[in-house]
């Protein structure tokens, strides 16, 4: 049995998320891509990694850590409302849905905010406003659990007696469906380039990362549902909009599982963030029954 830390699982700095499990599972191919990601300070990746002592090229080298591994389990907190709204405290994870982030660049004029007609205007902030809005029209279009949210956006020059020359928005779509998925991206790049047309701007979309839903191991689920129930006495099974680490190692062929506890509030990602501690009880014992059921089922 091995205990692991994966690193950067969120992306958050450099908008590239799973980025040691990807390592580790040998699916990690986007090299160039990352070596081209900066922060919001100019910095980019590879320096980044080199000053912790990772080389960029060398991390897909992390990939003997899987070598006959068997089984994979992980115990999360569900970082959503659905647990709490149904009063469970654990829950057993279906799988992860796939995701399309894309970074999209809209470029007009900068005029000044107040010698330009309205009607005269290049606002490259209009655009981007529009497709912020039309993202939700396109998930409840989708349904299913679809998910669009842009969750960054610059505007440059940046100033208020400037109309915006520059926005760039960070745009990511989620599903469990591939199909699904890939008509919503397909919707949302329709879309800017019509309200790029509408405020006389250029759009440009430059990916920034992908993958595809992955569904876990159905034996193990059984064997989750098993743990859960002993220790709770209900158990519910739900797909995981949130990234996980898991989602890479299954990919790599890995028998995957994973457990949800409860989110208060269903919030994370904030500092309201929290877990009953009895959930947190119940979570480890449920983790540790399930290891148990794992290891008796690959050994017996």
């Amino acid at each position: 049995m091995r205990l692991v830390n994966w690193a950067d699982e969120e992306g958050a700095r450099f908008g590239r998320s799973l980025f040691g499990s990807s390592a580790a599972a040998g699916s990690m191919s986007d090299q160039e891509e990352l070596r081209a990601r900066r922060d919001a300070d100019g910095n980019p990746l590879p320096d980044a990694l080199a000053r912790h002592g990772v080389d960029l090229d060398g991390a897909i080298g992390a990939r003997r850590q899987l070598e006959n591994a068997a089984a994979y389990i992980e115990l999360h907190i569900e970082q959503g409302p659905v647990l709490e709204a149904m009063d469970l405290p654990l829950g057993v994870v279906l799988g992860t849905f796939g995701v399309e982030r894309h970074q999209i660049t809209f470029r007009g004029q900068a005029a000044h905010a107040g010698s330009t007609p309205m009607n005269k205007r290049r606002d490259a902030l209009a655009a981007a406003a529009k497709l912020a809005l039309e993202i939700r029209e396109i998930a409840k279009r989708t349904g299913d659990g679809a998910v669009c949210t842009m969750g960054s956006c610059v505007t440059r020059p940046g100033i208020v007696t400037s109309v915006v020359e520059t926005c760039i928005v960070l745009l990511d779509q989620r599903h469990l469906d591939a199909v699904k998925l890939a008509g919503m991206l397909g919707e949302a790049r329709e879309a800017s380039e019509r309200f790029g047309v509408e405020e006389d701007v250029e759009v440009e979309w430059e990916k920034v990362w992908s993958i595809e839903p992955i569904l876990f191991d159905t034996e193990l689920i059984e064997l989750a549902d098993e743990a859960v129930r002993e220790v709770a006495g209900q158990s519910h099974r739900l797909p995981s909009g949130p990234l996980h680490d898991a989602a890479e190692v299954a990919r790599a062929g890995i028998p995957t599982v994973m457990l949800f506890v409860q989110s208060l509030r269903g919030l994370s990602h904030t500092k309201l963030e929290d877990t009953k501690p009895e959930h947190l009880e119940q979570s480890v014992e449920a983790l540790d029954r399930l290891a148990t059921k794992t290891i008796a089922r690959l050994t017996g």
